[in-house]
């Protein structure tokens, strides 16, 4: 099979990608990285930011704490394998992660 699609004579949407015309290169996943996204995710689920996808604030407290719950798991079962930088970027994300939970569930 020749590199374009045969149906439209266009190039495969790259590896990974929706083929929405839209692509935009994925940073290099990393821990930092992962737990970043998951750390964004958090935030977008206690409210503090909008939601990517629909620009929208709203509340998700039990995924937050669901989200709050796999990044304590990932610091509990790394630990020992953790830089200092990636072990403090880790810590200070849960404190602000639980912080921000602890004032929404009042």
């Amino acid at each position: 099979m020749s590199d374009t699609d045969t149906n439209t004579g266009a190039d495969p949407k790259p590896e990974g990608g929706c083929g929405c015309g839209s692509e935009v290169p994925m940073p290099k996943v990393t821990f930092t990285t992962f737990v970043l996204s998951l750390a964004s995710s958090g935030l977008v689920q206690l409210g503090e930011v909008p939601d990517p996808e629909t620009g929208k604030v709203g509340e998700n407290l039990l995924m937050a704490k669901h989200t709050i719950d796999v990044l304590t798991m990932l610091r509990d079962k790394t630990n020992a394998c953790l830089d200092e930088e990636e072990s403090k970027l880790l810590e200070g994300l849960l404190y602000e992660l639980r912080m921000k939970y602890v004032l929404k569930k009042k």
